[in-house]
Formats: structure tokens, C-alpha cells, sequence
């Protein structure tokens, strides 16, 4: 077996053959395109049996981030709850196996939309029910019950939005090499008008199209990429829907979620108001602190790219997501101050 970046095949498929059950001859890891922090890889055997393993990205990250045992804990609280995820092999916590933590999930059929193009081999009807379900799904997952499923000390229950400032400005600050003033000013913008939190959920925290397994028939069939998942104000989660197909910049118009069929951010309003009964006055507030948000996760993926700790990408690549915190950070002021 040859090692690839971020796999030591030899020490897995040890893991796998005592963990696993049931694995035939070699297993393969082939690295899945698409993330942007933590490395995902689909794990095959020799008799096309399937799974997925996730880790931290490579080299130095910071302490708070990328916690394999939350994600594996999320998402094995959320199995018995209505939401679709993926059923949880195991974890693994030694350094020693594969370089760092890492957890092994089922292999879940289904596509994964990220660009219009894919999205137009599908009907428009099956692209509306993937939005409407998309949606609805999005609603479930606010309503499970936090302390029924196991997930009450999370974190802390009430000032989501408050947190979410002070974390994603120290992140941004500790581990930015650049100078980008929109950014800090437009937290204190924000933090001048937070609204009042309507109760406490499960937030997914990166909750779009592209972060979910879609049937191919229509409905989802297992959220994905749960690593910035907490507990909090739900209708962050629901402004993030609207603000990844609001954002015109860097080819997002290309993206799937913004093809005939799939929900408008009016048409996502509608939708979510068939599931839940919160208030969405301010969900423009929400809006404008998920484009901010962004600019600091995008800032902090340019830094790991430009470090070369997230594997080979091309300069033009790079400069792509610097270019990008800057329209983001410019669209979150530009919606703040549109609030009047």
C-alpha cells in the first residue's frame, strides 16, 4: 500500500480490520474535492465496500478547531432523531494510528451538488424537491430536543451571536498575516445590534446544498461537514442558506443551489415558515453577519493555502480566496448598514 497525503494506509487498515467488520483485502483512500478545512476520504475494500474517514487538515491548526471527537459525538447524538446522517463506525484519538484524530463513517449513496452544471442533469422537479426538503430538513434539525438527544452541554445555550463575534474575530485575528480592516470594523457594526436569541437549537453552522448527501430522487439523505456545529441561535443557520446563494463573487452564481428549481432566499423564508413558527423580522441582521462570518473562515482557508498545509493549489487559486474575504467582508457591511 502507498501512503497518500494525509493517510497512513498500512496503520489503517489495521484500524479498519479491528474496528471496522467485515473488510476484504486492501482497503484504497481516495481524497474527496470540495472541503476547504478538514480532509475527507472515501475508504473502499476489495469487495466495493464503502466508507468515509475524516480528519484535522494537515499541519499546525488552531487548538479550537477541528475536533474530531465533537463531530463524531454530533453526529452519533443525532441518529435515533429524524435528521439524516450517516451512521458512525468509530473514533480514533491516537496521534500514534494516522497522524491525528480521525472517525470512519458509513458510505452514504446519494450525490453531492456543488456546481450548476450538476444540478442540470436533474429535472427541475427533483430539484425543487431537493430544495423544499433541503429546507425542511434544515427546520428538523432546529427542532430536536438538545437535552433529549444528549447534546444540552454542547455549549453554551444563550448569547450564540455574541459568542460567534469573539470567537471568529480572535480566529481572525490569531491567524491572519494580513491587514484587512473591514473585517474588525464590521464586528463592531454588528455587535452594536445583536438581536434577541428566540430559544436554543442545535446550529449546523455551514448548513447548504453542497454540505448534504441528496438522494437522487429528492430528498436529503445525510447532512455532512458538521465541524462548526454548536448550540445557539437557529436562525443563523437559516441566514446561511440565503447568504451562500447571495454572494456573487468568485463563480458562486455557478453554484448548484442557485439553479432553476431550487428555493430563492424569499422562496427559503416560505419554506422554513411551514416548519417553525420563529419570528424572521430580523433575519437580515443574520444575513449580514453570515457574509461576515465567512470572510473570516475563507481568511483563515487563504492563510492554510498560502502556508501549503492544505496540499497543491495553483497561485491564481490562492489569490481567489483572498480576493473573496474582501467581497464578503464588503457585502456583510453593505447589508448591516442597509438595515438603517
Amino acid at each position: 500500500m502507498t501512503d497518500i497525503s494525509g493517510i497512513n494506509a498500512s496503520n489503517l487498515q489495521h484500524w479498519f480490520d479491528e474496528n471496522a467488520g467485515g473488510v476484504t483485502g486492501s482497503l484504497s483512500f481516495t481524497p474527496i474535492a470540495g472541503g476547504h478545512s478538514n480532509l475527507t476520504y472515501v475508504v473502499n475494500d476489495e469487495s466495493s465496500q464503502k466508507w468515509v474517514l475524516r480528519r484535522p487538515p494537515l499541519g499546525h491548526v488552531l487548538a479550537t478547531a477541528h475536533d474530531m471527537s465533537r463531530e463524531h459525538r454530533i453526529i452519533s447524538a443525532l441518529a435515533d432523531s429524524g435528521v439524516p446522517v450517516p451512521g458512525i463506525v468509530g473514533l480514533c484519538e491516537d496521534s500514534e494510528v494516522n497522524d491525528a484524530p480521525f472517525y470512519v463513517m458509513d458510505f452514504v449513496p446519494g450525490v453531492i451538488l456543488r456546481t450548476r452544471e450538476e444540478a442540470e442533469n436533474l429535472s427541475v422537479d427533483t430539484r425543487k424537491k431537493m430544495g423544499h426538503s433541503l429546507v425542511k430538513t434544515l427546520a428538523g434539525i432546529h427542532a430536536v430536543d438538545v437535552d433529549a438527544v444528549g447534546l444540552g452541554d454542547l455549549a453554551r445555550r444563550e448569547g450564540y451571536i455574541e459568542r460567534q463575534l469573539k470567537r471568529w474575530r480572535k480566529q481572525f485575528v490569531d491567524g491572519t498575516t494580513r491587514e484587512i480592516p473591514q473585517i474588525l470594523e464590521v464586528h463592531e457594526l454588528l455587535a452594536a445590534r445583536v438581536p434577541e436569541q428566540q430559544g436554543v437549537s442545535i446550529v449546523h453552522g455551514d448548513y447548504r446544498l453542497d454540505n448534504c448527501m441528496m438522494s437522487v430522487d429528492g430528498p436529503v439523505a445525510a447532512v455532512l461537514d458538521w465541524e462548526l456545529c454548536t448550540l445557539g441561535d437557529a436562525l443563523a443557520d437559516l441566514a446561511g442558506m440565503i447568504s451562500s446563494i447571495s454572494s456573487q463573487v468568485d463563480g458562486s452564481s455557478e453554484l448548484a443551489s442557485t439553479t432553476e428549481g431550487f428555493p430563492n432566499a424569499e422562496e427559503i423564508r416560505q419554506i422554513y415558515s411551514e416548519y417553525s413558527d420563529r419570528n424572521l423580522d430580523h433575519l437580515d441582521f443574520y444575513v449580514a453577519f453570515n457574509f461576515w462570518r465567512m470572510a473570516c473562515i475563507v481568511e483563515g482557508v487563504y492563510t492554510r493555502y498560502a502556508a501549503g498545509v492544505m496540499g497543491q493549489i495553483d497561485d491564481a487559486a490562492i489569490d481567489a480566496f483572498g480576493n473573496r474575504v474582501i467581497v464578503l467582508a464588503d457585502l456583510a457591511a453593505e447589508t448591516i448598514s442597509g438595515m438603517g
